[in-house]
């Protein structure tokens, strides 16, 4: 899509480099991955079609479909995205875009067709053909699953229009701090890193009540963390063959003596961590955003820094540098 663009001089520059960025390397292979067609197709029927009163017409649905792509890989907020388009060559590039004859997409434009693939539950669409593209591809292994979940945090103040919270999210105690707002609990292919499912509830929701939502079924081991003790005992899992290796309770952990034994028990205790061999990703914090770009890309064994953990979808970031899974930010990478 990008070979008929007008560059700029930071295009040329990052074209000809000598070396690619780990986003653009990315990008490329998203390029090559992602079914285009059959989105364009689950989308083309809803979205908006140029008005015969005239006006300005609506941007490109591919355009706009690429821009969403970036941005829950990335995990950008909407505003955050609209500069990223301006200030990074490769997004542009990626989302077709030409600075130097077209329009970039403002934050309310994106804001808006992620409303309109929420309203007709497309995303889940998407996150269903991408999982199917990647088992016919062979990266997604399904023999074992890592559960987890992260509380989403959301507005708890009254002073709004309606003056109430919002009706859908609740309050939950985590050890002697409280959060409002929603729980998102996943499953993760255990060897690859890959979400395979995703559950959204409000914030009181047991991690336990959403674990058969994600299993497939297929599971030969099912890892977690202590908020999943229990699970072998549910209804649901009293016949299932697969194992169970759960993580022990943090204050059992810090009882066990500082000795070779006890430091093997609490290795062996940690039930997200795959034995040798086997990748893992799970949440690093409780105001970590749903990144469902590792369903697109495996990066077993990759952590995630402080600052990218901030940024959730729809709220405005301090810095427009944000960083990257390797520390660096998107700019320094990309520009």
């Amino acid at each position: 899509m990008s070979g008929s663009l007008q560059l700029g001089f930071s295009d040329y520059e990052q074209v000809y480099a000598k070396k690619k960025t780990r986003p653009q390397i990315f990008l490329e292979e998203m390029e090559a991955t992602i079914p285009w067609d059959d989105f364009h197709a689950l989308i083309r029927p809803v979205y908006h079609q140029p008005s015969a009163k005239g006006g300005r017409p609506p941007f490109p649905l591919e355009v706009m479909l690429r821009i969403h792509l970036l941005q829950q890989w990335f995990t950008l907020s909407d505003p955050l995205m609209e500069e990223m388009l301006i200030d990074t060559p490769c997004f542009r590039r990626f989302a077709g875009i030409d600075m130097v004859s077209e329009r970039i997409p403002d934050e309310t434009t994106i804001l808006n067709f992620r409303h309109l693939l929420e309203e007709h539950g497309i995303g889940e669409q998407i996150f269903e053909a991408v999982k199917q593209t990647l088992k016919d591809q062979g990266a997604l292994l399904q023999e074992g699953t890592i559960l987890d979940a992260t509380i989403i945090h959301a507005p708890s103040s009254t002073k709004n229009k309606k003056g109430e919270r919002d009706p859908e999210m609740h309050s939950v105690a985590k050890g002697n701090q409280w959060y409002f707002g929603m729980r998102c609990h996943i499953g993760v292919d255990a060897a690859s890193g890959l979400v395979h499912s995703v559950v959204s509830t409000a914030a009181n929701v047991h991690e336990l009540n959403t674990a058969a939502e994600r299993l497939h079924g297929e599971e030969k081991v099912v890892y977690g963390d202590s908020g999943h003790l229990g699970i072998e005992k549910r209804e649901a899992f009293q016949d299932s063959a697969c194992q169970f290796r759960i993580g022990m309770r943090p204050g059992q952990r810090r009882a066990l003596p500082n000795t070779r034994e006890g430091r093997l028990e609490a290795l062996n205790g940690d039930g997200k961590s795959p034995p040798a061999g086997e990748g893992g990703t799970s949440f690093s914090g409780d105001q970590v955003s749903v990144r469902l770009q590792e369903d697109a890309l495996p990066r077993p064994q990759e952590e995630r820094s402080e600052a990218q953990d901030a940024v959730r979808s729809g709220q405005p970031l301090q810095d427009q540098a944000t960083n990257t899974s390797d520390g660096m930010s998107s700019q320094d990478q990309c520009a």
